[in-house]
């Protein structure tokens, strides 16, 4: 079982990821598993340093110091930055929202581009981009890359 927690609220006088270590501990001696770390949008009209991989950071202290999974969000779009976040032990889990809403086979095309070979349905190998000459045309594995 896992929580996903706003780990901060980037307010200066609000919840702060030291807030949230202590909360995850707390979580963990539970039986909790792992954390979601999130942050932001529960207070209106705040300044969030929103970029790529923005929430990594708080993934990896909750990791580090609350001593739990953490499952890292926040603007990861790419599969080699998902693959850089676990491989440096930033995070356990990656958790995507907006890049596969822009493209739902975002898996498949991130195991192609990180040289694995995804597994497709029969009704669907017909759009593999080694076999359908449109994913070349649309930028291929290139598209997530």
């Amino acid at each position: 079982m896992g929580a996903r927690l706003s780990a901060t609220d980037w307010r200066e006088d609000g919840w702060t990821i030291e807030d949230s270590v202590v909360f995850a501990r707390a979580l963990k001696e539970r039986g909790c598993d792992f954390i979601c770390a999130s942050s932001g949008g529960i207070v209106g009209r705040l300044a969030v340093p929103v970029g790529p991989g923005y929430q990594v950071k708080l993934a990896a202290r909750l990791r580090r110091e609350a001593g739990i999974a953490t499952r890292a969000v926040g603007m990861i779009v790419t599969p080699q930055q998902a693959e850089t976040v676990l491989a440096e032990g930033e995070a356990d889990m990656i958790a995507l929202a907006r890049a596969v809403l822009d493209d739902p086979r975002w898996g498949w095309h991130a195991g192609e581009a990180l040289g694995a070979s995804a597994v497709y349905p029969p009704q669907y190998e017909r759009a593999r981009a080694t076999t359908w000459p449109g994913a070349k045309l649309r930028g291929g594995v290139a598209k997530v890359a």
